[in-house]
């Protein structure tokens, strides 16, 4: 069960030790995910020596990471974001996913340690034109991406998905906590599109948990109406953060 870090610590809980974190909050800027809505986030700055434990509570807590930021939505008058995590040990893929796992047979999975390549720089701009040209990520140079890859204070790796021939076709940066594996961006080909690649970069990583023992694979936001994130209630059953319970995400929810 994940702990909200606003709320009054147990005084004898080791987790009591989020409240030293100080929090702040973002200006109101327009939502990238739904027209007509304002977006804020709740935000810390990850530092000294307790990164990881700090990281574990609030990964738990529903907070994603993006360089040495953790972050999650405050927005007023909207809580259409909602944190999602797949459950390793009850998750059975469906048909098509488990075409999908087929599809990609041939496909090397690597896990290898963050840094800046330029083939990876190149799949990377590949990605964000075929699919997000007009997004915020749209003028990130190799500067930018570099921090991206490399500006991580906790455990992290890079999972690469290769070809026989070793060309990179997809790569995951995923952060690693005691309760599962966290994803932070995925980005592939954009020319493979019927390989389905995002979705078995997924399936990929629950297979990992899997064999790290790790519980859970978190998926970071999900938004029921959001076509675009319709793809995460593919991985039944589907955990949903309430409050600071989750709970088994309900078809008709």
């Amino acid at each position: 069960m994940a702990r909200d870090p606003l709320s009054p610590p147990d005084a004898d809980s080791p987790r009591s030790a989020t409240r030293l974190a100080t929090f702040a909050t973002t200006e109101l800027q327009p939502c990238p995910y739904l027209d007509g809505r304002e977006e804020r986030r709740l935000f810390t700055v990850l530092h000294g020596g307790d990164v990881e434990h700090r990281h574990e509570i609030l990964v738990e807590a529903g907070f994603r990471r993006s360089q040495n930021v953790l972050y999650r939505p405050v927005c007023p008058r909207c809580a259409a974001c909602r944190s999602v995590r797949i459950d390793v040990a009850a998750f059975q893929p469906s048909r098509g996913l488990r075409r999908i796992a087929k599809r990609n047979a041939d496909l090397t999975v690597r896990v290898t340690e963050p840094g800046f390549t330029e083939e990876h720089y190149q799949l990377f701009r590949r990605y964000i034109a075929g699919r997000h040209g007009d997004g915020g990520m749209a003028d990130m140079d190799r500067g930018s991406y570099r921090r991206m890859i490399e500006s991580s204070p906790v455990t992290t790796h890079l999972v690469e998905f290769r070809h026989a021939d070793d060309r990179l076709v997809a790569a995951s940066l995923t952060d690693e906590v005691q309760s599962g594996l966290s994803g932070v961006y995925k980005y592939f080909e954009p020319a493979e599109a019927k390989r389905s690649l995002g979705t078995f970069v997924i399936l990929a990583h629950v297979e990992e948990a899997r064999r790290r023992g790790k519980p859970f694979v978190y998926l970071g936001y999900w938004i029921e109406h959001s076509a675009k994130m319709a793809y995460k209630t593919r991985f039944k059953p589907l955990q949903i953060l309430e409050g600071s319970r989750w709970r088994v995400l309900d078809p008709t929810d």
